[in-house]
């Protein structure tokens, strides 16, 4: 029994399979009724003359026969006491005596004789509106005693119109029969198309819904089948995209907790241990001891300002303000103040920065983002060593090119970088300092700016950053 009702649910129309079934039968509907409208009008139109015309020429042809039939019988008498005879006559004369049914053209009902005194040899039949509406035609015969031609009576025939009447009426019969059967056939079609595509698209709708609803859920690990080209098999590619993204954005941000739970429990746990040890007499309480202590403070400081730092750039609220400012002053101040701190690392700054690049800039963050570079290069460059950093500027972007010496960095590691808490393990880990959050701020703020920052390998055997800034126009 719950088999039973797993098959059903699995079988249960969607919604949009519905509202497909219904738009395919009511265009089928729609069309077979257009045409038959069509078709009616049609009739109407053209096939009126086309009786006419052929009505006359059967009135010619039967008139002909019956001034022949007049002309031996020298009356009307033998007709007039047999009326019987007259459907026989009206088949023969029109060349339908072999037929078993008359023509629906040519019916003895749809013509009517007068002698020439005006009185009805046969009458009208079928006739509600009388007969004046019938068209006649006069019978003339030259056979007599004066070799003139004298009129012996009128041939009367049913008008185009009441004769359109009679074949609408039957042909509206037949066409509603026909258009039943076809509505019912467009109906099993569209039932069964619609059925069909239902199912399809029902089955892939369900397998979207069950693969979202078990994302929310927190199962990153489904994926959609990707078979076919259609815009479904693009969105279950796009679905697969989104998982990935939601399973990469998880390890990533589990991986952020305990980086960072690990970057604050190592000058926790110093400060931990300096301070037990000088409860404990192991240490003297002086100011040699107290400046230890200072210094872990501000290094946990300095990591939670880095930390706050990045989390204000991920919600969009870092504090920047944007102005005018000379890119190349700026630039080459902050080189001239660390000069000296470069020498002291062992490494030789060179370069050359093109004069007057104006961009918009906020000039503490840009000096942040200097001493970030800075601290990377000298952190990480082996002494003795080479800085090199250029300034130029193309038809949109100032760019400027960090580069430094050796040690350098494998390519499938240039990608990670910029990477919270991410550190190179080998030869650029020589340093114990640092918390692994500086290229991650250094790269909030050149988008803070509105720019790029770019990593590849050096020329000079170590690293290089390209920045490129938007430059400033006037209005």
């Amino acid at each position: 029994m719950p088999r039973l009702l797993v098959s059903l649910r699995q079988w249960r129309p969607s919604r949009l399979g519905l509202k497909l079934f219904v738009a395919i039968l009511s265009v089928n509907v729609a069309i077979a009724a257009s045409v038959f409208l069509a078709v009616s009008y049609s009739i109407d139109r053209g096939f009126l003359d086309y009786l006419n015309q052929a009505q006359e020429r059967r009135a010619t042809l039967l008139a002909d026969g019956l001034i022949t039939r007049w002309e031996t019988q020298s009356s009307w008498e033998w007709l007039a006491q047999s009326p019987e005879r007259w459907p026989y006559i009206v088949r023969f004369e029109l060349g339908q005596e072999h037929r078993d049914r008359p023509s629906p053209l040519g019916e003895a009902q749809d013509f009517a004789l007068r002698d020439h005194d005006g009185h009805f040899v046969v009458p009208p039949v079928d006739a509600p509106r009388g007969s004046n509406d019938w068209r006649w035609l006069t019978l003339y015969s030259e056979h007599n005693e004066h070799d003139k031609s004298q009129p012996i009576g009128a041939l009367g025939f049913r008008p185009p119109q009441h004769m359109m009447e009679r074949m609408e009426s039957r042909f509206l019969e037949r066409q509603q029969r026909n258009l039943v059967v076809i509505v019912i056939s467009l109906g099993l079609a569209s039932l069964l198309l619609a059925g069909g595509l239902s199912w399809w698209l029902g089955r892939r709708t369900r397998a979207l819904a069950g693969a979202t609803q078990r994302l929310t859920e927190g199962d990153y690990h489904t994926r959609l089948s990707e078979r076919g080209r259609d815009e479904l098999s693009s969105l279950a590619r796009d679905f697969n995209v989104l998982a990935a993204t939601l399973e990469a954005s998880r390890d990533a941000r589990a991986r952020w907790v305990s980086d960072t739970a690990h970057e604050l429990r190592t000058p926790l746990a110093v400060l931990r241990g300096e301070i037990e040890a000088m409860q404990d007499g192991i240490r003297p309480l002086n100011q040699e001891n107290l400046t230890s202590l200072a210094q872990e403070v501000a290094q946990l400081e300095r990591l939670v300002n880095d930390l706050r730092m990045l989390s204000q750039s991920d919600a969009g609220a870092l504090d920047i303000q944007l102005a005018p400012m000379n890119l190349s002053e700026h630039l080459e101040s902050r080189l001239s103040d660390a000069n000296r701190w470069l020498e002291e690392s062992g490494l030789q700054l060179t370069g050359q920065l093109a004069s007057s690049i104006m961009i918009r800039g906020d000039a503490q963050r840009l000096r942040q983002l200097w001493n970030n570079l800075l601290d990377n290069s000298c952190a990480y460059t082996q002494s003795p060593g080479e800085l090199s950093v250029s300034l130029a500027s193309d038809a949109r972007f100032a760019v400027v090119v960090w580069q430094d010496s050796s040690p350098g960095v494998p390519e499938s590691e240039l990608s990670r970088l910029t990477e919270r808490l991410y550190r190179v393990e080998g030869s650029r880990n020589r340093a114990s300092g640092g918390s692994g959050l500086g290229l991650s701020i250094a790269s909030a703020l050149v988008s803070a700016h509105g720019g790029t920052l770019e990593a590849s390998t050096s020329p000079l055997g170590g690293l290089r950053w390209t920045l490129r800034f938007p430059l400033f126009t006037a209005p």
